[in-house]
């Protein structure tokens, strides 16, 4: 019946305890949010704070607040201890040092201080806390020794990477219930310790990684019955893998690239049936690559690269179904490449670059649907670009540098139907007197850097380049291209790095070439690095030092022009390019003199003018460009004092030689008072500096693009210099797996 007087009906017996617990609840919740915190537990924590340059925020050193149980990253175990079980300060930006006064947290679980600033040794006490489960210090900038009698017999989860800790890594004995132990990214050094595998049957991970262990590789492991994975990478342990490595079958991960590691890797490989990435790089196996892919059929990524590997490719890779990475650049295999493609499904990086593969590239390639870069570089490959490959739908990175491919107009054809490709680099091919087709080809739409270097091509800079807009890296050096350099090219707005020396250019510099957009606009240049970096490594051989460029975007913006035959002055518009690291216009006929606009390039660190036809004094405001390292003028018809101040201080006399007009520092004496126009002014003997060109080699080496090459000959193409010599130089393109 309805509710009648607006007299509410009584409350039922269950209703009303219901009401009294909640009440009762709440009153105790509240107390206990305002109860103090252990007392000794709440002193622990004031002495960390005061250990610390800052404070955290929600933590306070006023007596009268003793609630520790609410501060922030504080976990407290039940209402009635209040005791800290937990610290969880991660990614606080902590800055100073660990108090010793945290060991008072005698019933601490969990010490999570990693991601901070932190400093100095950790305390020997911290690590004889008996309940404590997890530790991590990891990337901080802790440093000294940890000691070898830990007592953490509570301990599973054991992090301490990414600081400079020294000496032997900690064992952990007794710790009976660790899981996971990671030392890696410091100084530890000696020989790395497995006894770590007889204190715990249930480790799964040990990473000892990115240290300085040396000796050779440890038995023992094997006693790691649960071991998941393993990682001792970029050390100097030397020796053979042992047996027991090998009866791990629950390891999904090995990881011992960049060591010294010798021997074969043999057909126990294949008991580890679990693996899913295996990365041996970078050591010294030899023999064979074992045919046992067939039964790791769960590998992901295989790394193999750098070794003295040889042989053909094991057939049973294209058993490795899951395979989506695989690279084996720089190694002695040979033979053709023999994979059933149209099993590898999930292949998306194939990398077999540096080795002695020799026939066709396989037809069946573009069955790879996932296939995104392709590394087929410094091979023996021959013949032409299937047609096939206009069917590659994922192709976004391709370099088949230092091959015998033949036919570019068809290459150039074909490729130019992958719409995803942004990197093409066909260096060092096409040299049978081919033709840069200026027809028949639309351009590139999505094209990021566009390499075709040192083949012999003649005809022009072709117009089919104004169509790929989104152009940042184009080098298209010692070709035989001839014609003017188009004016178009200042219209590719992204572009930043420009490398057509080596050829026979004529005509004048463009205007277009100092109103480049992402030389000029900061905007646009950051726009260009926001790239996927395609993954370029610059080598160089014996014969000279050079820089390394390990992407695309830790390239210099540079304009390469040398070795030409352009005419007329230099731009003064050049100064506008306050984004320009390099400007090479050398071994050209340039006249007029050395605008002091150039000073306007504030970033500027190289400076090539010699051999050509400049004439006047160098401008004293050269001195103002601070980044300025590398400074050649050397024979021209310049007169007057070399300035002083700045950079110019640390170049040589050969950065100024043949300058008969030219005195100061590097050089002769100046004659007191003498105004620079009454100082000689004979002209540069074309014979001289011929002959000498080998002393002063070429400045502009080190920042050539990534690709293959080995120069060591005499150029000729130019009647006027009789001799110019060039220095070797080895350019090599890998692409990365990480």
């Amino acid at each position: 019946m309805g509710n009648r007087g607006g007299f509410s009906a009584p409350l039922s017996i269950s209703t009303w305890w219901s009401c009294c617990l909640l009440l009762l609840f709440q009153a105790v919740l509240g107390y206990s949010q305002n109860q103090s915190c252990d007392s000794n537990d709440l002193s622990a924590l004031r002495g960390f704070l005061k250990g610390l340059d800052f404070g955290i925020p929600g933590w306070s050193l006023n007596e009268s607040s003793s609630s520790c149980c609410n501060w922030s990253g504080v976990r407290c175990d039940s209402i009635r201890s209040r005791r800290v079980i937990g610290l969880d300060l991660y990614n606080m930006s902590l800055k100073g040092s660990i108090s010793d006064s945290l060991a008072g947290l005698d019933q601490l679980k969990s010490l999570n201080l990693s991601s901070n600033l932190l400093q100095g040794s950790v305390p020997q006490k911290l690590f004889h806390l008996p309940r404590l489960e997890l530790l991590d210090l990891s990337l901080n900038n802790l440093s000294g020794s940890i000691p070898s009698d830990l007592s953490l017999p509570s301990i599973r989860v054991f992090n301490i990477s990414d600081n400079s800790f020294t000496d032997s890594h900690p064992i952990l004995a007794g710790s009976r219930n660790l899981t996971k132990f990671d030392v890696s990214a410091n100084d530890f050094s000696g020989a790395i310790k497995p006894g770590i595998c007889n204190s715990s049957s249930r480790v799964q991970v040990l990473s000892f990684s990115i240290n300085k262990f040396s000796g050779d590789f440890p038995v023992g492991f094997g006693n790691c019955r649960s071991l998941v994975e393993l990682s001792l990478a970029m050390n100097r342990i030397t020796g053979t893998l042992p047996d027991d490595l090998f009866t791990l079958s629950s390891l999904t991960q090995l990881n011992l690239q960049e060591n010294s590691l010798s021997g074969p890797v043999g057909f126990k490989l294949g008991n580890l049936t679990n693996l899913v990435q295996l990365d041996v790089s970078s050591n010294s196996f030899w023999g064979p690559i074992p045919d046992v892919f067939d039964r790791l059929t769960k590998l992901e990524c295989f790394s193999g690269c750098s070794n003295n590997f040889t042989g053909s490719l094991p057939a049973s890779l294209s058993n490795s179904s899951m395979l989506s990475v695989l690279n084996l650049r720089n190694n002695f295999l040979r033979g053709g490449i023999h994979l059933n493609l149209t099993a590898l499904a999930r292949l998306s990086t194939l990398d077999l670059g540096s080795n002695l593969f020799s026939g066709l590239i396989p037809y069946d390639v573009p069955q790879c649907v996932e296939l995104k870069t392709i590394n087929l570089a410094r091979n023996n490959l021959a013949g032409e670009i299937p047609h096939s490959f206009q069917n590659f739908v994922a192709l976004s990175y391709l370099s088949l540098t230092g091959n015998n491919f033949s036919n570019i107009s068809s290459a150039l054809q074909i490729l130019q139907s992958c719409p995803n490709l942004t990197s093409l680099v066909l260096t060092k091919n096409f040299q049978g007197g081919e033709i840069m087709p200026s027809a028949e080809i639309e351009g590139f739409e999505k094209m990021e850097v566009l390499v075709i270097a040192n083949c012999l091509l003649s005809g022009s800079i072709p117009p089919w380049l104004a169509n790929s807009t989104r152009l940042k890296v184009l080098d298209v050096s010692w070709n035989h291209l001839g014609g003017n350099i188009p004016s178009w090219l200042g219209n590719l707005e992204y572009l930043f790095y420009l490398d057509i020396s080596n050829n026979s250019l004529t005509g004048q510099i463009p205007d277009s070439l100092t109103e480049m957009k992402s030389l000029i606009s900061s905007n646009v240049t950051q726009q260009r690095f926001s790239m996927p970096d395609f993954p370029f490594y610059i080598k160089r051989n014996s014969t000279g030092k050079g820089l390394q460029y390990n992407q695309v975007s830790s390239f210099p913006p540079s304009f390469i022009l040398s070795h030409n035959k352009l005419v007329g002055p230099i731009l003064p518009g050049f100064g506008n390019l306050v984004k320009l690291h390099v400007l090479d216009l050398s071994w050209n006929n340039l006249s007029g003199t050395i605008p002091e606009e150039l000073a306007g390039m504030l970033n500027l660190e190289s400076l090539g003018l010699s051999h050509n036809n400049l004439s006047g004094s160098i401008p004293s405001a050269l001195t103002k460009l601070s980044f300025l390292s590398s400074f050649n003028v050397a024979y021209n018809n310049l007169v007057g004092k070399i300035p002083m101040g700045g950079q110019f201080l640390t170049f040589s006399s050969d950065d100024f030689t043949g300058n008969p007009g030219l005195c100061g520092i590097h050089l002769s004496p100046c004659l007191p008072n003498t105004p620079p126009e009454s100082v000689s002014r004979r002209g540069k003997n074309k014979g001289v500096a011929a002959s000498m060109a080998l002393g002063i080699g070429l400045g502009t080496v080190f920042i050539l693009p990534v690709i293959y090459l080995a120069v060591s000959s005499i150029n000729s193409r130019r009647q006027e210099d009789n001799a110019k010599v060039v220095a070797d130089a080895e350019w090599v393109l890998s692409v990365s797996i990480t």
